[in-house]
């Protein structure tokens, strides 16, 4: 899709983006393209999180006060992985599950601990 100065913000609009990219573009927001390529699925997912927690937390925004606190949600999303890794957010459940045939350092110091 492409996304240019001309494009009406507008919920109806925001709807139809799909890539990073496009996210970006419709809020006006400057970006690395290549930060983008590497942490895409990320800021994608960390996005959706931050906007469901806008719209249950403000149900009764007018539109372009949704717009605003989107932008400022996609802004958040991009921010955040430059100081933290996709590992240390934990957005996906394979960094979620524990491995079941492995024994973490951080246990065994544990268990020392309490002998």
């Amino acid at each position: 899709m492409t996304i240019g100065a001309d494009t009406p913000k507008t919920l109806a609009e925001f709807t139809k983006l799909k890539d990073a990219e496009d996210f970006l573009d419709f809020f006006g927001i400057s970006y690395d393209p290549t930060f983008v390529n590497v942490n895409r699925l990320h800021i994608l997912k960390q996005f959706s999180l931050l906007i469901t927690a806008v719209d249950e937390a403000f149900p009764d925004l007018s539109e372009s006060e949704r717009l605003e606190k989107y932008k400022a949600a996609f802004e958040e999303a991009y921010e955040l992985f430059k100081t933290s890794s996709p590992l240390e957010t934990k957005l996906f459940k394979v960094f979620k599950d524990t491995k079941k045939n492995v024994v973490l350092l951080e246990d065994l110091a544990k268990e020392a601990e309490t002998k």
